[in-house]
């Protein structure tokens, strides 16, 4: 993801390319035309699904097709913010060659920056962009609390299953989940070995200098932030420095992180669900495993999502265009290519992954995840600097 700001339509060409490159196997043999205007042609279910050993198998997805939502047609203005936007884009070039009168300008950057960027543009009264699709729900959280959306309509955040993945007064819906979790060497230790909370970490004999952490990512933020707000700033500063004086390995992000606990050189890490998954659709034989925390910030789940801005001329078509992110096809591409958590009813999580519903997330607010500079002053005061 570019962290530069830049505007540029969806290829349709590219489109072509990436729809090749998804699979040609019919699972469901729903290809088919239909629409009178366009001529639509839905691709097969195996186009919209990933590849590797985690995805094989899969039983087709429940919710709703593409198929039975309405056509996109018209121009759409979109904010894509966050280090996803590789496969956000792929969608939306799959959902322009899907439809021939629908075209989508991006724009991309830092989800912070955008949503700060769109609050700006709201209130000087020259909104550019209709739809703001970002990677973490703080960034939607920071939109909605300077009043610059518009409620998605009922039947948008209808179709997202679980309540806590939607923003008040309708301001948001999620579209794809990610929950933190300790990836863990099967070789060195079992899932009894692993704490129930976080906090027990330090104290834990079996973790002592052997486990990682990826103190500059942009989720490790978050979950510190999550801490601060559920058990307060002395106790998260406590933990920070226990961590770091039981000798906890500093890794540049957290997919080495997971992938060192696949190696043996930790023997467990603090990292988002998916790397672990992305290690294991890799090397389906590598030592590794999940564990959970229970109800702490060790459950965070967070969620990309998409929000109307304030002013679009494209309501409906805002709202047409999110119900496409929550369709059975969308939510199965984002579950079996970025391994996210998906956020409608009857698509399942990849590689026996716990359901939402069997995980303990803590009851907080996600929006307030965006107040993260009383957290980076917390962990300089840690040693422990993002």
């Amino acid at each position: 993801m570019n962290e530069g700001s830049e505007e540029r339509g969806v290829s349709r060409r590219n489109a072509l390319r990436v729809g090749a490159g998804l699979g040609v196997t019919s699972l469901a043999g729903c290809l088919g035309l239909f629409g009178d205007d366009q001529n639509v042609e839905i691709p097969a279910l195996s186009e919209f699904r990933g590849s590797g050993s985690l995805v094989e198998g899969r039983p087709a997805p429940g919710g709703t097709s593409i198929e039975d939502l309405p056509d996109l047609s018209g121009d759409l203005a979109l904010y894509i913010g966050g280090g996803e936007g590789g496969i956000y884009y792929e969608f939306v070039e799959m959902l322009q060659n899907i439809y021939s009168d629908f075209e989508v300008h991006t724009t991309d950057n830092a989800s912070s920056s955008l949503a700060e960027t769109i609050v700006e543009e709201v209130d000087a009264g020259a909104s550019r962009a209709d739809v703001f699709w970002s990677i973490d729900a703080s960034s939607l959280g920071f939109v909605a609390a300077n009043d610059a959306y518009e409620p998605l309509s009922d039947e948008v955040v209808d179709m997202v299953a679980n309540g806590q993945f939607v923003g008040d007064d309708k301001a948001w819906a999620g579209v794809a989940g990610r929950a933190r979790a300790v990836p863990y060497n099967t070789d060195e230790l079992s899932e009894s070995d692993i704490p129930n909370t976080v906090q027990d970490f330090p104290s834990t004999d079996a973790l002592q200098g052997t486990v990682g952490w990826a103190p500059t990512y942009g989720a490790f933020k978050s979950f510190v932030t999550a801490m601060r707000l559920i058990n307060g700033e002395d106790a998260t500063r406590e933990w920070l420095v226990a961590m770091r004086e039981a000798g906890t390995e500093r890794h540049g992000n957290e997919y080495a992180v997971s992938q060192s606990v696949a190696e043996g050189s930790l023997a467990a890490g603090f990292a988002n669900h998916y790397y672990a998954m992305r290690v294991k659709n890799q090397q389906p034989d590598a030592p590794i495993d999940l564990a959970f925390t229970e109800g702490d910030a060790g459950a965070l789940i967070n969620v990309a999502g998409a929000l109307k801005i304030q002013g679009t001329q494209r309501g409906d078509l805002v709202d047409d265009f999110v119900r496409h992110l929550l369709s059975a096809e969308a939510q199965e591409y984002f579950a079996t290519v970025s391994f996210a958590y998906p956020m409608i009813g009857g698509v399942e999580p990849v590689g026996g992954l716990p359901s939402i519903d069997e995980l303990s997330p803590p009851d907080i607010d996600l929006a307030e995840l965006a107040d993260i500079e009383p957290t980076l002053d917390l962990m300089d005061e840690a040693g422990v600097s993002g």
